[in-house]
């Protein structure tokens, strides 16, 4: 959550897990659910649980939705990408902060319009900067969709701060 700028605004338990409603970095509703393995019967998420996100994301008006979870069936996977339900596999979160390591430069999705303004800037399409997946574990962290732009600023001994963009495909 503090890599992605949430601000908590209500937490609670439920039988399956729990649920954690947040305001995310560009005020839209957020819902975060955590299911445990422990909670669940065979310890990875299914269609009835994507389906149950699914229904509190139009119940509440919510604009995104992610699922953490151990594992997730290949019906869940598909069923949630259909749905825009963003899925984050516990094996992925890393067991340390990976921006505090020397190698790894910062990096920060640019709002729409600092986007807009740098692409007429340079004037380019998108597509014509250099791309980074949405598979890229910095990435997920930070939480970029595709079509997103990140802004990268790297330390350097000739150059001091050296800022370079990135497409999110």
């Amino acid at each position: 959550m503090k890599f992605r700028h949430y601000q908590k605004t209500k937490e609670e338990e439920r039988a399956n897990g729990m649920d954690i409603m947040v305001l995310d970095r560009e005020s839209e509703k957020s819902l975060i659910r955590v299911a445990t393995k422990s909670k669940l019967a065979s310890g990875n998420v299914g269609v009835n649980q994507v389906k149950k996100m699914k229904r509190d994301l139009e119940e509440g008006s919510i604009e995104r939705g992610i699922l953490v979870a151990e594992g997730f069936s290949h019906s869940a996977r598909r069923m949630a990408r259909r749905n825009g339900i963003e899925l984050i596999s516990e094996k992925m979160l890393p067991s340390f902060n990976i921006f505090n390591h020397q190698l790894v430069p910062k990096h920060e999705i640019l709002p729409k319009e600092h986007a807009e303004e740098l692409l007429r800037k340079l004037r380019i399409k998108p597509y014509k900067l250099p791309q980074i997946k949405t598979s890229d574990p910095i990435v997920i962290l930070i939480g970029a969709k595709p079509g997103d732009i990140l802004r990268v600023t790297r330390k350097s001994p000739t150059a001091g701060n050296y800022v370079s963009y990135r497409y999110v495909v």
